[in-house]
């Protein structure tokens, strides 16, 4: 083999071996986002249910209080028993920059009173209902009309949920919304 000969094999294998890398390299940065963006959804999903059926289960609170405690566009204070003990917990649902979190109070003493420190959980990350202008919750009351002035908790009788979730808003797609929606079971018939 001549010189020129073993020049060109040469620079045909670095050619493709760079086009390989190349693509494999490509492959991976896609690969990586798609999987992310599938976490945060599975994530987003479990978080969704959960929370719905939180909501799904308020009821009067240990002391007897009402199983609403406030309203808002982000954030949803309730009494509902979560965790399978003997008492009814104060549930914080509030999303918190690009995190839904999730907020308890336990109840204590006799006659019971939700005082304490809330317990934080993050129930879902890579939210996207503030930087979107969307509401994460909407209320609605027993005749399916919404309620708009927070201030009426006596009227809510069905929440419903729009969760929007993307791992980089600067990327294609727009962001995935989940939406659920759930009865107050103990309020049927109030």
């Amino acid at each position: 083999m001549g010189i020129i000969e073993v020049v060109v094999w040469i620079s045909v294998f670095i050619s493709a071996m760079l086009a390989l890398t190349t693509s494999v390299l490509y492959f991976y940065r896609t690969s990586d986002y798609a999987i992310q963006q599938a976490s945060a959804t599975a994530s987003a999903q479990r978080g969704i249910d959960t929370m719905i059926r939180n909501v799904r289960e308020a009821s009067y609170a240990s002391n007897g209080a009402y199983p609403i405690v406030s309203l808002g566009a982000n954030d949803f204070r309730f009494y509902a028993e979560i965790d399978g003990d003997v008492g009814v917990e104060q549930v914080h649902l509030y999303l918190s920059g690009e995190a839904l979190l999730k907020g308890v109070i336990d109840p204590t003493g006799d006659p019971a009173v939700y005082t304490g420190a809330e317990s934080v959980s993050t129930t879902s990350e890579d939210v996207r209902n503030i930087i979107q202008s969307t509401s994460l919750f909407t209320y609605y009351d027993k005749d399916g009309a919404l309620v708009s002035n927070y201030a009426e908790i006596g009227d809510v009788r069905y929440v419903s949920a729009n969760l929007l979730v993307d791992v980089d808003p600067n990327r294609s797609p727009t962001p995935l919304s989940l939406r659920s929606s759930a009865a107050l079971r103990n309020l049927i018939g109030h």
